[in-house]
């Protein structure tokens, strides 16, 4: 069996109430449920929350919220791994045993249903504890700059790339930070998912991070644009 975790605490700090803000017209969470639910790959889409008002509005879009996560799994310090494997185990208590299980994350307006399909196509190739999406850096990190906060001068990162032409320079990826494909294990066991993980590669623009307000609004407005502004 498959299962979607979208992990969803109640106390976003930066942005409050960010995951069930209103964006483009919908709490921010559906579009996550609505990808999971959309694409046809889980046989339930569980969010796991601290947060009543997540967890109705979660259940109004047609996900199921079995549990309640535990205050020392929802601080701002708990990172993914452990979120994902309390949520496999109780869902394993409540009859919901599942080998592959994909975190989605809630706050991913521009995910692509199709994406979830050929990561796990991905995942099942190879033998890699995950799979998840990756994109370009939009300039070579070789040529990367540091610079000083107070003088304003710079000063190359890796000075022995300075003549190297862009094109010649081995091309860079971030993590999309959108969801994470993982087997049962990789993720009951801790295992690391950068260190264990195949990728699928997305475009850079249809990959945003949403950290504060000004990201928020450009994500929006991106987001109308490529729906014809509805």
């Amino acid at each position: 069996m498959t299962l979607a975790v979208i992990p969803a605490r109640g106390g976003s700090k930066r942005i409050p109430r960010k995951n069930i803000r209103s964006f483009a017209g919908k709490p921010m969470i559906a579009f996550a449920i609505d990808a999971a639910l959309s694409s046809g790959q889980f046989k339930h889409v569980v969010v796991s929350t601290d947060d009543a008002e997540i967890a109705e509005i979660a259940r109004r879009h047609g996900a199921d919220v079995p549990f309640l996560r535990p205050a020392e799994l929802s601080d701002d310090f708990t990172p993914t791994v452990p979120v994902i494997a309390h949520a496999i185990a109780a869902c394993c208590d409540l009859g919901m045993a599942a080998e592959l299980v994909c975190c989605i994350y809630p706050g991913v307006p521009m995910i692509d249903p199709a994406d979830l399909v050929a990561a796990r196509e991905q995942l099942m190739a190879t033998s890699a504890g995950y799979a998840f999406p990756v994109a370009p850096f939009p300039a070579a990190i070789q040529r990367a700059l540091r610079r000083d906060k107070e003088t304003g001068t710079a000063r190359p990162f890796n000075p022995e790339y300075v003549n190297t032409r862009t094109q010649d320079l081995e091309p860079a990826f971030f993590d999309a930070g959108q969801f994470y494909w993982g087997r049962r294990q990789a993720w009951l066991n801790g295992l690391s998912i950068h260190g264990n993980g195949t990728t699928i590669v997305l475009p850079e623009w249809r990959v945003v991070d949403i950290d504060t307000l000004d990201d928020w609004d450009r994500a929006e407005l991106l987001y109308r644009a490529l729906a014809g502004g509805a």
